[in-house]
């Protein structure tokens, strides 16, 4: 299948507000999807979640991630990223602003959503840092021949 051309085409593509899937392994080894919203910045993805979710459980135990990012227009275009995750305790409803503004039609509304879940729940980052990624670029000219 044909890739994205070059780094800079890989962030373009994660620069936009697609949903992510972010893959985990649960303890018996099948593997735990969760679509979600993220942030692409410094060479990391960022993601948003409750500490107490089966996500945050699985990767305590094995930090071991996939994140897939793709469109659902005809032209398929997908980001497949493997690495291992970290967890982050640190400024968390500021870091969810930022993953949650480029979703909403403004930062007050990001803000406010952030800010709704940090008081209902124990909320958390998570970084992942890809070291190798996959990509699928379906626009390109191929041949099948």
């Amino acid at each position: 299948a044909p890739s994205f051309a070059n780094q800079m085409e890989i962030e373009a593509f994660l620069s936009r507000p697609l949903l992510a899937r972010l893959c985990s392994h649960h303890r018996d080894g099948t593997i735990h999807v969760a679509p979600m919203y993220y942030l692409y910045e410094n060479d990391e993805l960022l993601f948003g979640t409750q500490e107490l979710s089966c996500k945050v459980k699985n990767i305590k135990r094995d930090n071991r991630v996939t994140v897939i990012i793709d469109t659902n227009e005809p032209v398929l275009q997908t980001v497949i990223a493997y690495g291992e995750a970290r967890l982050d305790f640190e400024d968390v409803i500021e870091k969810r602003v930022r993953i949650l503004d480029r979703y909403y039609d403004s930062i007050t509304e990001a803000r406010a959503f952030a800010e709704r879940l940090a008081k209902a729940w124990s909320t958390v980052i998570i970084h992942v840092r890809p070291t190798r990624i996959v990509t699928v670029d379906y626009s390109k000219p191929f041949s099948i021949d």
